[in-house]
C-alpha cells in the first residue's frame, strides 16, 4: 500500500477556521469531502516548507509556519493508500486568499466543524480542534 507523507493548515482568522472542499477525486472516498488545506511533502522538504509551498500553491497565501505551530500528527489508512498528516496552527491577519484547487470553503467556529462532512484523516483534526473549544489552540 503506498504511504504518504502530508501536511494541512488549521488556517484561524478571527476565531474562525478556513474548511475547504475537495472536488470530485480519483477515489470517491474523499471526493466533495472537506479537510484542511495542505498535501504531500516532497522529497528533501520538512513539513513546514511543504505547508508553505502548499498554501501558496492552492490559496496564494503566504504566511510564517513554525516548527512550535505543530497542532498533532495523525495517521489514516484509506483502501487504496495511507497517510502520516503534520498539522499546524496558522493565523492570518485577514481572509484574503484565492481559491485554485478546492471546490469551494467556509469558515468557521470550533463549534460548527461537526457540521461539514471531513475526510476521515481530518477527523481527528476536528475531534481534537473542538476539545479546546477555541479557535486560539
Amino acid at each position: 500500500m503506498k504511504q504518504l507523507e502530508v501536511v494541512a493548515g488549521i488556517i484561524i482568522c478571527n476565531g474562525e477556521i478556513l474548511c475547504v472542499q475537495r472536488g470530485e477525486a480519483k477515489y470517491d472516498y474523499v471526493s466533495y469531502k472537506f479537510e484542511f488545506p495542505g498535501g504531500k511533502i516532497e522529497q528533501g522538504e520538512t513539513p513546514v516548507l511543504a505547508l508553505k509551498r502548499e498554501l501558496q500553491e492552492e490559496l496564494e497565501l503566504v504566511l510564517e509556519v513554525r516548527e512550535q505551530d505543530l497542532f498533532m500528527e495523525t495517521r489514516h489508512c484509506y483502501p487504496d493508500f495511507s497517510i502520516h498528516m503534520y498539522s499546524y496552527i496558522c493565523r492570518v491577519p485577514n481572509k484574503k486568499f484565492k481559491l485554485r484547487e478546492h471546490k469551494s470553503y467556509q469558515w468557521l467556529k470550533i463549534k460548527e466543524l461537526e457540521t461539514l462532512e471531513w475526510l476521515p484523516a481530518d477527523v481527528a483534526i476536528v475531534e481534537k480542534l473542538m476539545l479546546t473549544g477555541d479557535a486560539k489552540c
